[in-house]
């Protein structure tokens, strides 16, 4: 494991007071181009039926890839991206973990899965980004 790049990443998040913070995303593990985030779940992340809200898996995805795409230093915004949901999520945590596909110039291909506490498998997402640094 890759400290300095897990420990850029938790500080980025500890900073972040916004969505990130809303949303209770944890940094687990980074490596170049490699992301697990952990997503603890309360009342206000979930829907009308008690599993996690699509949008706060999306967000859990694209976080986690977005901090994967940053890990050679540069800095990315999503242009495109899908999500397949799987399986609902009713576990107490969720984790994402990004992996990059392609890594080019200006666009970077990510694919990430989104797990249960159990394992199985909740929802598969691709998610693209463009570097607007060098």
């Amino acid at each position: 494991m890759n400290r300095d790049l897990t420990e850029m990443a938790k500080n980025i998040v500890k900073q972040s007071k916004g969505f990130i913070e809303a949303n209770n995303y944890e940094v687990i593990k980074v490596e170049e181009h490699y992301c697990e985030l952990l997503g603890t779940l309360t009342e206000t992340s979930t829907n009308h039926l008690g599993a996690a809200h699509g949008g706060y898996i999306f967000g859990l995805a694209d976080t986690a890839a977005g901090i994967a795409a940053m890990t050679d230093g540069r800095t990315a915004v999503t242009i495109s991206s899908n999500i397949d949901y799987l399986k609902a999520a009713t576990a107490k945590t969720l984790k994402a973990i990004a992996t990059c596909t392609k890594n080019g110039k200006t666009i970077s291909f990510f694919e990430v899965n989104i797990y249960d506490e159990e394992n199985n498998l909740i929802a598969k997402a691709n998610i693209n980004y463009c570097y607007i640094s060098k």
